[in-house]
């Protein structure tokens, strides 16, 4: 006795070409999908870099400028801490951001590869 999928090449090809046609078509939804998460993985974490320097860079000048003024000479002591602090703070953010943005890859091209051998098994057992 023929398997199923065997008889169903040789009868109806069309059906199968219409098949493969779908699966491509899955591959690249899921491809866009995917690439559209890494993109802003990739834009969130180079914010997060770009704005963790800055606020290093301000630190470091902040620090300084502690360091040699004299106390009674700062103005606004509060603004040596908020330079660095904000952009500290959003660089935080865009990091856990870049962590959190993150998908299922080809999740549903699985399910239904896992749907199509639970039909052929289905298909070819007694």
């Amino acid at each position: 006795m023929k398997h199923p999928l065997l008889r169903l090449i040789a009868t109806r090809p069309q059906l199968l070409a219409d098949h493969a046609e779908a699966y491509a078509a899955l591959i690249g939804d899921e491809v866009g999908a995917t690439a559209a998460v890494w993109k802003r993985r990739a834009l969130f974490g180079a914010t997060a870099l770009c704005l963790g320097g800055v606020a290093a860079v301000l630190g470091g000048v902040a620090f300084m400028l502690w360091a040699v003024m004299p106390a009674a000479g700062l103005h606004a002591p509060w603004a040596l801490i908020a330079a660095p602090a904000l952009p500290a703070l959003i660089a935080l953010g865009c990091g856990l951001e870049a962590r959190r943005a993150q998908g299922a890859a080809f999740a549903e091209l699985r399910r239904q590869v896992g749907i199509d051998f639970s039909m052929l098994r289905q298909a070819s057992a007694p």
